[in-house]
Formats: structure tokens, sequence, C-alpha cells
């Protein structure tokens, strides 16, 4: 289950919802969370149950993924209402550590046999930058088995309220600080965790040079997916977090020259030498490739 955009979109937005089916993203995320006034929460969940039912898993095009509220908000309402649209994945926000995604887990256990969905189909991702204490405790996750998470997210814009920081950015315009280091911690998590890396939003959805810019650094540094809250976003993030020609080109030739040597730990391709890390990141593009080429 590979991801490169994440498209939010609120769960209460017939207009928003109606525009999902064509859009072109990895995932969307039907938000019952922040995008939705509390008011309008139970008909979000109704309307988001009806979209799913009206997309069968095994019909869709696209993965559809619930971000709910907060374990200790109205996380468990919302669970009980959308479980039965068999969603393909639960984004949980405002953790506080590890223990949040297994007790999230233990509620879809319960959730799945209620409502006859595959025990342990859905997955999760987990926004894990929006307290302090969670951006504290991001190295347990190397520690810890969560076999249904398949992605860690970032965040700033929680973050900055939950320490009372006026922005989170510094006078050139860059994350501050505390957001890098977070940012960084988010990465090296989810690497430790073998799950996802995705970045997080780029606000401006109007600057699609920026949005390009900062989503080909993500990929450098090392993240696989982005979230998106435009859908003019979906085309630059896709392509950015896609393997290039140029990349695919040279993974197939490495792959070509480790098979034809045999048992050696090196080769030479056009006069540069590669070893066994590299031939394994060449395996990786390759499979990236064939899966979003399908």
């Amino acid at each position: 289950m590979y991801i490169r955009s994440m498209l939010y979109v609120p769960g209460d937005n017939d207009r928003k919802l109606g525009k999902i089916d064509g859009c072109g993203a990895d995932a969307v995320v039907l938000d019952l969370e922040d995008s939705v006034a509390p008011d309008n929460r139970s008909r979000a969940q109704e309307k988001v149950r009806a979209f799913l039912e009206q997309r069968p898993k095994n019909a869709r095009k696209l993965q559809l993924w619930v971000r709910i509220n907060a374990l200790d908000d109205s996380a468990l309402q919302d669970l009980s209402a959308v479980a039965g649209g068999a969603p393909d994945g639960i984004v949980l926000p405002k953790i506080q550590g590890p223990e949040d995604i297994q007790r999230l887990g233990y509620m879809l256990d319960a959730l799945e046999v209620r409502e006859g969905v595959p025990l342990g189909q859905t997955k999760i991702c987990a926004v894990a930058t929006e307290t302090p204490a969670a951006v504290l405790r991001l190295p347990e996750f190397a520690h810890v088995s969560l076999p249904r998470l398949v992605a860690l997210n970032w965040g700033a814009e929680d973050l900055s309220a939950a320490i009372g920081a006026s922005t989170n950015l510094d006078s050139s315009g860059q994350w501050a600080l505390t957001y890098r280091w977070a940012r960084s911690a988010v990465l090296l998590a989810a690497k430790a965790a073998g799950v996802q890396a995705i970045e997080t939003v780029y606000v401006d959805y109007r600057d699609t040079d920026g949005l390009s810019r900062t989503s080909r650094a993500a990929a450098q540094d090392g993240f696989t997916g982005r979230a998106a809250i435009h859908p003019g976003q979906i085309v630059p993030i896709n392509q950015a977090f896609s393997p290039s020609s140029e990349d695919v080109d040279l993974a197939h030739k490495i792959v070509a020259e480790f098979s034809r040597a045999g048992e050696v730990g090196t080769v030479g391709i056009d006069g540069k030498m590669f070893d066994i890390p590299h031939l394994k990141r060449a395996r990786h593009i390759l499979e990236l490739h064939r899966f979003y080429s399908r």
C-alpha cells in the first residue's frame, strides 16, 4: 500500500465529496475532525458512511481513508459510524505516543468483527507531531510492534498552537528550528518502524512552483508522500514522489548488471561504482514504478 498523495476532504461537504472519484489522488481522507464543525459531526459521519458504502472496497479506484477525532474526544463515535463502510484506513490525529495507535487497533479489532470486515484490513496513519509529548516520544516507534500502522504524518499548525508559538516559521520563511526537528524526527521514526513518511501540507494551494520544489526536496530527504488540501495539488505531488524516468532507467541498469555479474558486491556502470545498498534502492525504485504504473 503505497501513497504519494493524500487529499483531505471535509466529510460534510457534498460539493467536494462529489469531485473525489476523478481527482487522481492515491488516497482521499474523508475528514471528520478539523474541517467539520462540532455541531455538524453527526451529519458528516452519516455522509462519510454513505460515501464509503456506495464505493465497495473491491471496486475502488483510490484508497478511501477517514480522519477521526482524537481518542480523548469522539473517536469511538466516529469509528462506530464509519467502520461498516470498510475504509482503507484511519488517520489518527493528536496522538500522545505509540500506545494511542495500539488503542485504536483494539477498537478496530472489535468493530471489524461487529461489521463483518476482514480482521486487520483497516490500516492506520498517525499524525505524530501535534502534541509536544508525541514529538518527544517519536524514538519509541523504533521499539514497538504496530501491525496496522502504515504511515506517520507530521504537521506544524497544531504543534505551534500546543506550545503557544506565534508562528512556525523563522525570519527567512522556512520552518523554525522546533518544526525542522519534529519533521526530521518523524522521518526517522517512520523509517525505524518500517512505514511510510508523509510530508505535511503546503498551505498556499495556488503556489504550484513552491509545492513542486518543496515536494521534490521532501522526496530527496526520504519522505514518500504528501498531504494535500486542494485537488490542484495532486498532480505536482504525484510527480514529485514518483520515480523519475532517469531513476527508473538507472535502476534497470543496476539490477541487470548485478544479475549478469553474479555473486559480487559491486559493479561498474558508465564509470561509476554501485554496491549492494544501490541494488536495494534500485529494486525499490522499480517496485514503486510498477505499482504507480498500474
